[in-house]
């Protein structure tokens, strides 16, 4: 048997050559589902890799943006005052954490009236709280204790006083002053 011309390599028994592992394709028959599969699983691949790509860039840009153009809500926040409540909220002899722009201050009502103060330890950063059982603003992280009408440490491990911060109260409504 002859080998027709342009049909391929032929083996000894005369059937077609099998090339690169698949039978050659003859005309009219329809296309491998095995390669429309791989090509759809490729560019599948792709589009994954590329959306993976994307993520990872916003994801380390967005803080790095963050960072570099300060948000119009915290620019405007300073120099204002911020209402924290009222004398009912925070009654004779007890304390309470409020938001003063993005950091936490502490608002007590002392013998000596109200008194504020930021709420992070000089320790090590952690979030005070006013104690009603001892009667201090109190640390929850070491067991640092402050004075509630001075903000001087009383005991623990705090090196500084906290630092206060500008209250006024008019009528019943409690301010605070940002710096």
């Amino acid at each position: 048997m002859e080998p027709e011309v342009g049909a391929g390599p032929v083996t000894e028994g005369g059937s077609p050559a099998v090339e690169g592992g698949r039978p050659p394709v003859e005309e009219g028959d329809p296309p491998a589902a095995t390669e429309d599969r791989q090509t759809t699983r490729r560019s599948f691949l792709r589009w994954l890799g590329g959306l993976t790509i994307v993520t990872t860039a916003a994801m380390v840009l967005t803080p790095v943006v963050g960072f570099l153009i300060p948000s119009k809500n915290g620019a405007s926040a300073g120099g204002g005052k911020v209402l924290v409540g009222t004398t009912a909220d925070i009654p004779a002899g007890s304390g309470k954490v409020v938001a003063m722009g993005s950091k936490p201050a502490i608002v007590v009502n002392t013998e000596q009236g109200v008194k504020a103060f930021s709420a992070i330890c000089t320790h090590l950063g952690c979030v005070v709280a006013f104690n009603d059982m001892v009667g201090a603003i109190q640390c929850p992280c070491h067991d640092g204790r402050f004075n509630p009408a001075t903000g001087v440490v009383v005991s623990g491990p705090p090196p500084a006083p906290l630092p206060p911060i500008t209250v006024s109260v008019e009528g019943d409504q409690i301010y605070l002053t940002e710096a």
